[in-house]
């Protein structure tokens, strides 16, 4: 049984469980709403999210029926935010699968993304933990200021500070909150919230880190946009941060900088295709590393166990994934 296989089968009953779950929260409404939950459902994705929720909650021994309800509403919020992005990015594919958007209106998707947070909502509510209610509403509050501040404010920015906020909100948020509302309903200690909420959140920002590699490293087959996609869109992730911090006086950097991150195609694709190349893809792989330490060594504050081993190893396929 290979490392990546191992976290998932420790869990792989209570993941069919959360789909099932989350494919009732349609039921009884209008058949297109069932469809385009199906449709998101069937489309894949890792559900690292509940992994994570559902590993942590059996380390804890927590019910395993509020754990699925926890992970279902953590995975229909995850869901409801990439039908929002899409919309937003214009993407029409997503793991290689046409988006939402790519064949409904824009209110119509907007519409099926409102439900969907709807119904990840009341599943939050169905833990009967308040707690739980106040951090599902709070990161939702979280994502959407970043995604806001990020639609008002300069795209063209390489602060380093920034961007680690801008991941923070946009990925990090939702694995901390993952890890922190299965202790809370499963009776955790203070430290081990502690500990446990720590782990999501360098899990999360190693996540992103990843996905911001890929984005320059991976291909457009797999990515289902261009390569550099997000430096297209004059957005700047570690890769370009770390390479701009090499390389100031590169023709290329001057130029984009010059045109406030919108250059032209030629210089795009250059630019992309040196930091392809570059060091600075090493250099994001040791970031991504770093916290990927940081969150085994708050794991280890917690009880020696299957699950904290198989948490172990979820962190670990975080930095080993090619899409």
């Amino acid at each position: 049984m290979n490392k990546i296989n191992r976290f998932q089968n420790l869990v792989s009953d209570e993941i069919l469980a959360v789909e099932n779950l989350m494919r009732k929260q349609a039921e009884g409404y209008n058949p297109d709403l069932q469809a385009a939950l199906d449709h998101l459902i069937l489309s894949g994705g890792k559900r690292i999210r509940p992994n994570i929720t559902l590993l942590v909650g059996k380390l804890l021994n927590g019910d395993p029926d509020r754990l699925i309800i926890l992970s279902a509403a953590i995975e229909l919020l995850h869901t409801a935010t990439l039908v929002h992005d899409d919309l937003i990015d214009g993407a029409l594919l997503r793991r290689g699968i046409p988006t939402l958007n790519a064949s409904w209106t824009p209110a119509a998707t907007i519409l099926t993304g409102d439900f969907i947070f709807a119904k990840a909502a009341k599943l939050a509510a169905e833990t009967d933990s308040i707690p739980v209610m106040k951090i599902f509403a709070n990161t939702l509050s979280t994502i959407v200021n970043g995604e806001i501040a990020q639609l008002f404010t300069s795209h063209c920015d390489s602060n380093l500070d920034k961007y680690y906020e801008r991941i923070y909100a946009k990925t990090a948020s939702l694995f901390e909150t993952s890890t922190t509302a299965a202790a809370l309903i499963s009776n955790a200690t203070q430290n081990q919230i502690k500990h446990l909420q720590e782990f999501g959140y360098e899990l999360g920002i190693a996540f992103q880190i990843i996905d911001d590699i890929l984005d320059f490293t991976s291909n457009q087959e797999k990515l289902g946009k261009p390569v550099g996609g997000d430096l297209r869109l004059g957005l700047i992730t570690l890769p370009a941060i770390l390479y701009f911090e090499q390389y100031p006086n590169d023709h290329q950097t001057k130029e984009f900088f010059k045109h406030n991150c919108n250059p032209t195609l030629e210089t795009l694709e250059i630019l992309v295709e040196n930091i392809r190349n570059s060091s600075a893809i090493n250099l994001s792989f040791e970031k991504a590393n770093s916290h990927i330490d940081l969150c085994i060594n708050a794991l280890h504050n917690l009880p020696e166990c299957y699950e904290r081993d198989a948490l172990e190893e979820l962190a670990c396929f975080v930095t080993q994934r090619t899409n």
